[in-house]
């Protein structure tokens, strides 16, 4: 029975893999090989001593190579595209162990040693790197309507006028268990679910790319968002050690000390930190009084400095707090976020993001978005203490989708039966293995603090939305303000700040400032 069994999953994974090899020889026009025969169990059993076949590896699929031209910025860029599978070796076996998926565009009749280089990728963790990749950076970009909102289906891709390639290539990294990167065996998968595993796996990418293509002369850049703010962090300092420096890191809806966003019995300081988006949220949908819907400017100055100071003074008391102490709090938090003060008192005084997107707007039966908290929708249940989704998820997870698939093998020519993990599905969130760090809480923000020290050439860009409830932009703040970095290096950090959340890019008026921000960086980097 037990040698039945081992010979039926033999079988499948022989015929599983045959299928994968030939749905990337049929990207090449060639005939796809017939599946090797797997042994009987009779042939296996006759056999108990045999010494085994020498394994032979699958010869290693070139990549696709594509040539384009957009228009962008009033110019034609004419550019080259490769799409492919770097293998990532066991360094003490040599074998495969996983083939990341990556997307590279390089602008055509330049030479290495002046054309800077931008490796770029999401986060989640589980996230592919289309929605930088698409959205903000690449020559092509889902045509969202102008606020960002969803627009009808059928979607459509456009020219990217705010792309990145007139002023470096770029490599677009989906790491293993995200987009169509994927680990050779299912029980190896685990070594790369999680920070460490992560980053190892991703500077070895990186090591590969220049090599093979030839780039180690390149002026070097790296840009992640959300987790890959996490992840490019950790790389900074990781690369550097491995002789790898950059001019600049490019940081989107940074999140780098998990403390910072985390809220849980004894660290209040999540509550803190994320008032201020609460109180942008609650400007955007009018739900303020009118000394602060005139001026948007100087609510979030005036919230900023009472969450830094009274609110978190008077959390950290406990239940230390006079009555009058008590009461002070509650009506400024119901000033400052739209909230009843009843609501706040059972809240003690501490609101939980989640909580907070159902109850801002539940007068009205809507939720709001955590991604983009513009962003509003409907549910089933008006009484739920949290939503069930996220709106602003929902509005650009099928047009990302949708537009991806529809690009990768109609203009890249990449053709694949793989589902291309965009957000989720290649492993389950609780697979991650987050590491232990300060306080229990992961951190990179030490990091990117030692690459600051050990290359000081090295200058950093950290763009943020108001609206952003996933890593909100006080947040940000105070990773950076606590870092210990002095003033030489604080003067080699740059901010920007949009009126849109995390993605701030699917906003067309955001999209337009984060390039010129970005260019004015990228330029004084290089400087």
């Amino acid at each position: 029975m037990m040698l039945r069994r081992a010979s039926s999953v033999l079988i499948a994974a022989v015929f599983l893999f045959s299928l994968c090899a030939m749905g990337q020889q049929r990207n090449r026009g060639d005939r796809p090989p017939a599946p090797a025969p797997a042994a009987s169990p009779t042939e296996q059993a006759a056999k108990p001593g045999a010494p085994a076949e020498p394994k032979k590896e699958q010869p290693e699929q070139p990549p696709i190579v594509t040539h384009h031209e957009i228009h962008a910025g009033g110019k034609t860029l004419r550019y080259t595209a490769t799409t492919g599978m770097m293998p990532l070796k066991n360094n003490d076996t040599g074998d495969v162990e996983a083939h990341i998926f990556y997307i590279a565009y390089t602008l055509d009749g330049q030479t290495a040693e002046h054309r800077p280089l931008t490796f770029s990728f999401n986060g989640g963790p589980g996230s592919a790197s289309v929605w930088l990749h698409m959205g903000a950076i690449g020559p092509k970009r889902v045509r969202m309507q102008p606020d960002g909102m969803m627009p009808p289906p059928p979607y459509q891709l456009v020219d990217n006028e705010y792309t990145w390639l007139d002023q470096t290539d770029l490599v677009f990294i989906d790491p293993v268990g995200t987009g169509y990167s994927r680990a050779v065996k299912r029980d190896q998968t685990r070594k790369f679910l999680g920070l460490r595993g992560d980053i190892e796996s991703v500077g070895e990418f990186i090591r590969l790319y220049l090599g093979r293509s030839e780039r180690w002369a390149s002026p070097l850049f790296m840009v992640g968002e959300s987790y890959g703010t996490t992840r490019a962090a950790g790389l900074s300092g990781y690369l550097v050690e491995h002789g790898i420096a950059f001019n600049g890191i490019m940081l989107i809806s940074s999140i780098l000390n998990f403390q910072t966003t985390d809220g849980s019995p004894g660290n209040d300081l999540p509550f803190v930190l994320f008032l201020p988006t609460y109180s942008c949220a609650a400007w955007y949908h009018k739900k303020l009084g009118p000394e602060f819907q005139q001026n948007f400017d100087k609510l979030r100055s005036e919230v900023e400095q009472w969450a830094a100071g009274p609110y978190a003074d008077a959390l950290a008391k406990g239940d230390r707090l006079t009555p009058q102490e008590r009461q002070d709090v509650i009506d400024h938090l119901a000033r400052y976020t739209g909230l009843s003060k009843t609501y706040i008192d059972q809240s003690n005084l501490r609101i939980e993001e989640s909580h907070f997107t159902k109850e801002l707007l539940r007068d009205k039966r809507e939720t709001i978005g955590r991604l983009d908290s513009r962003f509003t929708g409907t549910s089933r249940s008006a009484i739920d203490e949290t939503a069930s989704f996220d709106p602003s998820m929902t509005a650009i997870r099928p047009p990302y989708t949708a537009m991806f698939n529809q690009y990768v093998r109609t203009e890249l020519g990449y053709k694949s039966d793989l589902e291309y993990y965009i957000l989720g599905g290649g492993f389950r969130y609780d697979e991650w293995d987050w590491g232990i760090f300060r306080g229990g809480f992961p951190d990179t923000a030490q990091s990117l603090k030692d690459a600051f020290d050990k290359n000081p050439f090295m200058k950093l860009f950290v763009g943020s939305g108001y609206y952003d409830l996933a890593t909100p932009y006080f947040a940000t703040q105070y990773t950076l303000n606590h870092m210990a970095l002095n003033s030489a290096q604080h003067s080699r950090v740059s901010l920007g700040y949009y009126g849109a959340g995390h993605m701030m890019y699917i906003q067309d008026s955001s999209l337009g400032e984060l390039k010129k921000d970005i260019g004015a960086f990228m330029t004084n980097a290089l400087k």
